[in-house]
């Protein structure tokens, strides 16, 4: 007979601890963190301290995890979202039974600790997104949530219930403030994701102060607006009160609250630093040690009379979270097994897409179309060719999951057939691969940086390149956690035309290619585009920019053997025997080397290289042999790109053909004319380059 879930659920039992234990329980977090800021003399004592009895709630029997499985697949995920807070994380794992053993904390703040000031992703086991810059964790927890919710109605079958498990995310008044939080907390209210749960430190202190003076926020009814549910304000140094909340908070994750299913957000009133005599409650107590003085009469008004770093046997057993761990993904396992032998197709397909795997034909598959596409060389925009390739990769890429902030008819970031995700206004949702994000480009970008995190999903999205400004900074959080996101941007150019300098990227190109780990692509013709999309999927270890134009190029790579050199970033597009010149250019710009290059050799007998440079990112990775193959020594470089110049001197070029300043509004092609960006342009750059070099 099937294990059903009810079964297994009923298997496991937690319970809430004694009062004077909660207590204890709590002060060891208290003790834990100011004994590790004041030896590091750095780090924020404060919110750890003001947050144990919330931790003691939620992590003591309430979180299902596994310390001696961090990746174990049904998990809760917890987000703290205000990472300067980061010793309550570490506290929790060392006190849970994680790979976290006190030496580290010991060593907080340290080089090559386990315990950066910040929590970081692959670092420490346990922690499941990088948090510092404020509001990126609540919207990473966004994206874990939608990812829980989608993998569960694509997997979960009566019975069953694989894919159930909760996001909870600790918050502060900072994350509140920034903005994208109001972009995602919103897109949560609208897609109805009950099982995102989130507590808000309700303190009034930052480090400059109370926070009355610069913000007075309704919250509960801000929150109610975007369609959650609220629950408080409650004490948050109550364990009881704050457990009776989760409580209710899950109940309506399962069932629904007055009809419809919703987040919900705990209101959490709290002192910072609580426990410390003479800081608590003031901005004294945020950002900075409390002093041997403060924390030898903190120990004494907590009743906490132990060393620093030490810890009662008693404390250390009543948080010791893994056997119960054990027996949740125990009980977690024999249902997989039940369900692998009902269903072993989906069983085998959560596997795969639960590791970050491709299918096994997928390489297979690229490479048939991109010989076709060398063989059709079809003349399109590289945004097209970029949707032509996710209608080829899409209908066979199942966990592809794409969106668009609002500009999905521009991006193309669409294919034939493919599904919208809704949500209707009961929470009730109908799943797609596909996404309108509206507009919110930053919220979008940390939403896919929290989808790709909880796993099951790869995702992308889309917005104008000179957008990318807005999704800035969740881009760098990608690369510092090395994730596989894509971001698609189109218009990348001066091309863009009539729209004029506000949506014409001249500098983002250039700055994007700057963010270490970010692999950054701006294709030539259609080819170049599907090797770029074919890079971008097997990659593992960091996200991918395409840059996508909205103007129609020619094709340039016809030939298989080509198309094999694309994916090393720059590669000889045509060349004569032993040149005198090298042209190099990427996207749209290389259509104007490749017509240089052909009145060079028609009016000056020149012997001429077109080397296209895709992706400047990649090319550099590339051995020094393959290198100096494609831009040969004692040869001038000439590169045109219809952008800021100063980042291709690092070439070594002789000269650069770009623009350093805004564009102009007119048809692209004016545009391109006003700048002087044009073969012509760019034949005499390399003319006077020739001379000057044959002058010396």
């Amino acid at each position: 007979m099937a294990t059903t879930q009810t079964q297994i659920t009923a298997a496991v039992k937690t319970t809430q601890p004694r009062s004077e234990q909660s207590t204890q329980m709590a002060n060891a977090i208290r003790a834990l963190a100011m004994d590790a800021v004041q030896q590091a003399n750095s780090g924020h004592p404060g919110m750890p301290m003001g947050m144990a009895e919330m931790a003691v709630a939620l992590w003591h029997g309430q979180l299902r995890h596994s310390p001696l499985n961090p990746t174990w697949a049904n998990r809760d995920r917890f987000v703290l979202s205000n990472g300067h807070g980061s010793m309550l994380i570490y506290a929790l794992l060392h006190l849970t039974g994680y790979d976290l053993p006190m030496k580290e904390l010991k060593n907080f703040r340290q080089l090559h600790s386990k315990t950066p000031g910040h929590p970081e992703v692959g670092m420490t086991p346990g922690i499941e997104t990088t948090t510092g810059p404020l509001g990126q964790g609540v919207s990473n927890a966004v994206g874990m949530a939608l990812a829980e919710r989608l993998l569960a109605a694509e997997f979960n079958e009566p019975g069953y219930n694989l894919v159930d498990h909760c996001t909870y995310v600790f918050l502060g008044d900072g994350c509140l403030m920034e903005g994208i939080s109001h972009e995602t907390c919103a897109l949560a209210g609208v897609w109805g994701l009950s099982k995102l749960i989130a507590l808000y430190d309700d303190n009034s202190i930052s480090i400059d102060g109370n926070v009355e003076g610069w913000f007075r926020d309704d919250t509960k009814k801000r929150f109610e607006a975007y369609g959650w549910n609220v629950i408080g304000p409650i004490d948050g140094h109550d364990v009881t009160q704050v457990s009776a909340a989760l409580e209710q908070a899950r109940d309506w994750a399962a069932n629904g609250c007055k009809g419809r299913l919703a987040p919900t957000l705990i209101i959490c009133k709290t002192v910072i630093g609580q426990g410390s005599p003479n800081r608590a409650g003031t901005a004294k107590a945020h950002g900075e040690a409390l002093g041997s003085e403060e924390i030898a009469l903190t120990r004494k008004a907590i009743g906490w009379p132990h060393a620093p770093f030490e810890l009662p046997d008693d404390v250390l057993k009543a948080w010791d979270a893994r056997e119960l761990g054990q027996a949740h993904e125990a009980a977690w396992n024999k249902l997989f097994e039940a369900y692998s032998m009902a269903h072993p197709g989906k069983a085998s397909e959560f596997k795969r897409r639960m590791a970050g795997a491709l299918p096994k034909d997928f390489a297979a598959i690229m490479q048939a179309y991109i010989e076709k596409l060398c063989k059709e060389a079809p003349s399109v925009a590289s945004r097209k060719a970029s949707q032509m390739a996710l209608d080829e990769i899409g209908p066979k890429l199942a966990g592809l999951l794409g969106g668009s902030a609002d500009l999905t008819g521009s991006n193309l970031t669409n294919w034939k057939g493919v599904a919208s995700l809704s949500v209707n206004r009961a929470g009730e949702l109908s799943p797609g691969q596909h996404i309108s994000y509206g507009v919110r480009e930053f919220g979008m970008a940390a939403i896919c940086n929290g989808i790709t995190l909880h796993g099951g999903f790869i995702p992308y999205c889309g917005t104008f390149l000179t957008f990318s400004d807005y999704s800035r900074n969740a881009i760098r959080m990608a690369a510092l956690m090395h994730q596989r996101v894509i971001h698609v941007f189109t218009h990348d150019s001066i091309g863009l035309g009539e729209d004029g300098p506000t949506h014409q990227p001249v500098e983002q190109p250039s700055s994007l290619r700057l963010i270490p780990f970010l692999h950054v692509w701006r294709p030539a013709d259609a080819v170049e585009t599907a090797v770029a999309w074919k890079s971008a999927l097997e990659r593992h270890d960091g996200p991918t920019a395409l840059l996508l134009s909205r103007q129609a190029l020619p094709a340039q790579v016809t030939s298989s053997a080509t198309a094999a050199n694309v994916a090393k970033g720059a590669y000889v597009l045509s060349s004569d025997p032993k040149p005198q010149l090298v042209l190099m250019a990427t996207g749209s710009e290389v259509s104007l080397a490749v017509e240089a290059a052909k009145m060079l050799r028609s009016e000056n007998r020149l012997k001429v290289r077109v080397v296209s440079v895709p992706s400047t990112t990649v090319f550099d990775q590339q051995s020094e042999d393959y290198k100096a193959s494609v831009l040969p020594a004692g040869v001038p470089r000439i590169v045109v790109e219809a952008g800021v110049t100063d980042f291709w001197w690092k070439y070594q070029p002789a000269a650069v053909v770009g623009l350093d300043r805004f564009g102009e509004s007119a048809p692209a092609p004016d545009v391109y004319k006003h700048f002087d960006i044009t073969a012509t342009a760019v034949a005499n750059t390399a003319r006077r380059a020739l001379a000057l070099k044959n002058s010396k």
